[in-house]
């Protein structure tokens, strides 16, 4: 695998995991609510989904998830549902605190392991990523090289990008929050990240394959 594929492979990870999206959107609102160095555990619950998506796409699985239409449509709907309960659970959370990095009520009311769960369920319930690794690693792949070492590397890339794109958005949202420390606009802001969190939910659900 030469220098100029890998950077090609690595530009086109970055510029598919840095677009704005629910995964995305998660690491932005954990960031706000409750610090980059919290969010960690957030990034840690997308990287591991990612890297088994991963796994499925190259171990042939994930061609069996494209053609299966009913396996395909029921990870988008329970993704979708646990999208829309997300933007629910946002909209009625307490305000978001103007210090993440501090101790407060709202850091009491849930784990490093929820926080965890939370990312993993959301990038879990994105079955398009198989899909998007099943296309994209074998223009990646030299057939006349051991596969192994390979998909190891290409995977290695692939999580630290997406780790980074995460950690960006987390950064970004601890930083605004202070933007957003008055009571009208918090709920301004919870508002509009609780309806898109709902609209991604509804627009997944109805988006054909």
């Amino acid at each position: 695998m030469t220098f100029h594929f890998m950077l090609l492979y690595a530009t086109t990870i970055f510029i598919a995991s840095i677009i704005p999206g629910p995964s995305m959107l998660l690491a932005l609102t954990h960031g706000m609510q409750y610090g980059a160095r919290r969010t960690l555990a957030s990034a840690m619950g997308n990287v591991t989904v990612t890297l088994l998506q991963a796994t499925i796409s190259i171990t042939g699985l994930g061609a069996i998830l494209i053609a299966s239409e009913t396996v395909f449509y029921l990870i988008k709907m329970a993704g979708a549902a646990y999208l829309v309960y997300m933007g629910i659970c946002i909209l009625l959370s307490p305000k978001m605190s103007a210090m993440p990095d501090k101790t407060s009520a709202t850091d009491k009311e849930i784990s490093l392991g929820k926080m965890y769960m939370q990312a993993a369920y959301v990038t879990a319930g994105n079955p398009k990523a198989i899909v998007f690794f099943t296309a994209i690693f074998p223009q990646f792949i030299n057939p006349g090289a051991p596969y192994l070492p390979q998909f190891c590397i290409l995977m290695s890339v692939g999580s630290l990008i997406a780790f980074s794109c995460f950690m960006i958005y987390a950064f970004s949202g601890q930083k605004i929050v202070f933007l957003f420390s008055k009571a009208a606009l918090a709920r301004y802001i919870r508002r509009i990240i609780g309806g898109t969190f709902i609209g991604a939910g509804i627009g997944l659900a109805a988006s054909n394959k």
